[in-house]
């Protein structure tokens, strides 16, 4: 009851003209960035945080979460047209779905995405609506320690499910770990790690490293493949799906969809994992396995499905726990603490318009991705063609305004570029950023968790195995460090590293 009396305030919060404006603005924004190839929801959200500092938190966040899974949806066009995923979790769908398109079912690949997304995405609100509040009730029960020890669950995992080397992850955390802890001491207001800088008294802001490392390092990086762009597109026809399609794309779909949502909440999870995993599972269990990666219609339909799934159950830790499980739902918590808003199980009881207008918000922007986008197709077409080195100046001089905004400083600037080079040198030496900004928004709430709990323990670090909950915790992130060091999965860790970088 609870829950429904929750959806039905949600929808009164969005169902109203400027909340379902932004609704509207967010998937608009959010496929078109997911179309554009290079340009993810990652560093799209990274550019637009700034022009969220004067709306609604409510308005803010429904935009932003439109942008997410909206990206989710564009980067399947891309992906089937031209082979060319505009997203990293979209690369699964064009193996079948670029297939489709080169034999003239260019139409039906596009129509099966929009429909695997709309009932992925219908499926995971309602998942979204069931388990959230039961597991930010149970979160209002943790104490210090208990959180200290999620957080470092949460840093764990992200390491376990990183791309690439170990080694390389690992060093990635502590460097977002320090990033963290840069400027005043919040208890005794000693200034750390500023080497002198007036700039960095008040710490690095976390816009100016999103927008760095996501934004400006993507840049870079797409500068240098630029030439090697396809971008001849043929006419898009036949988007209607026959009652035999649907056949063979539902039960596809739900796998996904089930598979999505589950690994969706995983911290390192979210989109990208889910649609290679819903892959995999439907290449073994579907009775047309012969025809995936000759374009077989349910190689497009479980991905599909799968990463939108996934996309929105990422928000159930985020909102309930405080914890991002991916890079996006990083920025999301940082959008929220821009808004003065601590995340955590209390939003729902203390901001339950919020709370329960994102959620609602999804619906609504599933219908609008579903409603719009098919029809939208010749647009996407051809917004593919436009040359990235007409973009990329917009994007840099809009980077440039959202960080200088910040505090009117020119410091900021340099610590954007600095951001910047960091972020394309990660790329080229195949070292995932991802964790460095888990890390970097989780550092100085560990820090300050870590302080709570001895204090309360009266300075006794077995506080953290005396209290049930904290010691399962720590024992799991123990074993999966355990698990990740084992020679085996080393090894396979290493040669894919190797394969990459070569």
């Amino acid at each position: 009851m609870d829950s429904l009396l929750g959806i039905i305030l949600g929808f009164e919060t969005v169902l109203t003209g400027p909340n379902l404006l932004y609704c509207f603005v967010g998937v608009v924004l959010g496929t078109a960035i997911g179309v554009l190839p290079g340009l993810g929801p990652t560093a799209t959200i990274a550019v637009l945080l700034p022009i969220t500092f004067g709306l609604d938190p409510v308005s803010a966040l429904i935009m932003l979460a439109g942008i997410f899974y909206g990206a989710q949806y564009g980067g399947s066009t891309t992906s089937i047209l031209v082979n060319l995923p505009g997203e990293s979790s979209s690369v699964v769908t064009a193996i079948d779905g670029y297939q489709m398109a080169r034999q003239g079912r260019a139409g039906k690949a596009l129509a099966t995405a929009a429909v695997g997304s709309f009932i992925a995405g219908t499926i995971a609100t309602f998942l979204l609506a069931l388990f959230a509040p039961p597991l930010a009730n149970l979160a209002i029960g943790f104490g210090p320690t208990e959180y200290f020890s999620l957080m470092i669950l949460g840093l764990v995992a992200s390491i376990v499910l990183a791309s690439g080397s170990l080694l390389h992850a690992g060093g990635a955390i502590l460097l977002g770990l320090l990033l963290g802890l840069v400027g005043a001491d919040v208890n005794s207001g000693v200034f750390r790690y500023t080497f002198g800088f007036l700039g960095l008294m008040d710490g690095i802001a976390f816009v100016v490293v999103a927008m760095g490392v996501f934004g400006i390092g993507e840049i870079i990086s797409n500068l240098e493949v630029e030439r090697t762009r396809a971008t001849d597109v043929k006419k898009v026809h036949g988007l209607m799906l026959s009652r035999e399609d649907f056949k063979r794309i539902l039960p596809p779909i739900f796998r996904g969809t089930l598979l999505g949502s589950a690994l969706g909440i995983l911290p390192g999870g979210g989109a990208m994992l889910a649609s290679f995993g819903a892959y995999s599972l439907e290449k073994k269990m579907s009775p047309n396995a012969a025809e995936f990666g000759k374009g077989a219609i349910e190689g497009v339909a479980a991905p599909e499905a799968a990463n939108n799934a996934g996309a929105q159950t990422s928000f159930i830790p985020m909102l309930t726990l405080g914890i991002p499980s991916n890079p996006v739902m990083a920025m999301m918590i940082g959008a929220l603490m821009i808004q003065g808003i601590q995340p955590g199980p209390l939003v729902m009881t203390q901001q339950p318009q919020l709370f329960w207008g994102i959620i609602a918000s999804m619906w609504i922007g599933n219908l609008f991705l579903l409603v719009l986008n098919l029809p939208l197709i010749g647009l996407w077409v051809r917004m593919i063609s436009v040359p990235y080195h007409f973009l990329y100046p917009a994007i840099l001089a809009f980077c440039a305004i959202g960080v200088f905004s910040l505090n009117n400083s020119t410091f900021d600037l340099w610590l954007l570029i600095a951001f910047g080079a960091f972020g394309y040198i990660s790329r080229k030496l195949s070292i995932e950023p991802a964790p460095m900004m888990l890390a970097f928004i989780l550092g100085p709430m560990m820090e300050e968790y870590l302080r709570r709990a001895l204090l309360i323990s009266g300075g006794d670090p077995m506080t953290f195995v005396n209290r049930p909950a904290s010691a399962v915790m720590l024992v799991f992130s123990i074993s999966l460090l355990v698990l990740v060091l084992a020679p085996s999965l080393r090894r396979k860790r290493d040669v894919a590293f190797e394969e990459d970088v070569a």
